[in-house]
């Protein structure tokens, strides 16, 4: 399979009012924080030399507006999806299945383009590939080939999901910023050794 191929990767942010509620840091109002590391991860996938398009899927009405300095993306309404891997099949839905794509959850503040784009290189040999968080039993990137019906199973356990799904493991290193997904102050904590984006940087001050 070729390498050369833009990307389609999809983002899914929940409304921030919902989203991250194990995410408590000292000082900082959660709303603001969860919003400021999805824009983070958003902005790292459109930078990726790799990726062709980002398509975001998200209720939360104002993140257009706060999004608006990252150029390129689509938004996809979630509307009545319910839960992760729905509203990733509603951004899939939109992107159709001509060229690559990937799902990326938007919660990986430090990540940088060049190693997502690292992680997809991997996933031009596969037609599904996985890579798995920091702890091995997430996952924080899905991808398909051109033409493999898409198939997630985000959630508890993720990873060993995903492989049930007959996804390849996309070998990446170790310390990949990919990897480095944020759910709780600690994660945070961890991420913010390998650099933050922006946003999430000027919150933490």
């Amino acid at each position: 399979m070729p390498d050369a191929l833009p990307w389609v990767v999809v983002v899914p942010v929940k409304a921030t009012t919902r989203g991250k509620s194990r995410l408590t840091v000292e000082g900082l109002d959660r709303v603001a924080l969860a919003r400021a590391i999805a824009l983070d991860t958003i902005a790292a996938a459109a930078s990726s030399p790799a990726v062709g398009q980002v398509i975001v899927v998200t209720d939360e009405a104002t993140l257009p507006l706060h999004a608006s300095d990252i150029p390129g993306l689509r938004f996809v309404p979630e509307g009545d999806a319910r839960g992760l891997n729905a509203a990733i099949a509603a951004g899939m839905e939109a992107a159709g299945d001509r060229m690559p794509r990937a799902a990326l959850l938007g919660d990986v503040p430090a990540l940088r383009g060049e190693d997502l784009a690292v992680a997809l290189r991997a996933a031009s040999g596969v037609a599904r590939g996985v890579v798995a968080d920091a702890e091995g039993t997430g996952s924080t990137l899905v991808t398909a080939w051109v033409g493999v019906p898409w198939s997630s199973a985000f959630g508890e356990g993720s990873f060993a999901a995903h492989r049930a799904l007959g996804c390849e493991v996309l070998e990446v290193p170790g310390d990949s910023t990919l990897r480095r997904d944020v759910d709780t102050a600690d994660q945070l904590r961890d991420a913010a050794a390998f650099g933050l984006g922006v946003r999430t940087a000027a919150m933490l001050g």
